[in-house]
């Protein structure tokens, strides 16, 4: 068995596209609008088969995203080598995102970084 998709809702659905699409590689398909609920939704592609549907409709709740919560909590990406963690942490970083946890090796043996989108989603950068 292996999961199909992730699916999150944003608020501005063609900045979360460009985002994903400019850090992590992603492929978006054309999108999908339905015409009678307004329902808006691209499918993002990533190198390795794994996809990311985003979406938007009218009247969404945009609840505070706390760090300590339950749920859903983060994506994580495996980008290769601890070098790559580093240099998209501090690209991502210079272009005026938040680095929540820097670089470094976790108490369980993984090199990982943890940045916050442009919607306050945690984004997981590891190995």
């Amino acid at each position: 068995m292996k999961i199909e998709h992730i699916a999150m809702y944003v608020n501005d659905l063609e900045a979360a596209r460009d985002f994903f699409v400019k850090y992590f590689g992603a492929a978006p398909d054309d999108g999908y609008h339905n015409l009678k609920t307004d329902f808006r939704s691209y499918f993002l592609s990533f190198e390795e088969g794994a996809r990311l549907e985003i979406m938007n409709k009218p009247q969404m709740t945009d609840s505070a995203k706390e760090v300590n919560r339950t749920g859903f909590i983060h994506i994580a990406f495996s980008l290769g080598s601890s070098k790559k963690v580093d240099q998209l942490t501090a690209k991502i970083q210079s272009d005026g995102y938040k680095v929540i946890s820097a670089p470094r090796t976790t108490g369980d043996g993984y090199y990982e970084s943890c940045i916050v989108d442009l919607e306050g989603n945690q984004i997981e950068l590891t190995i």
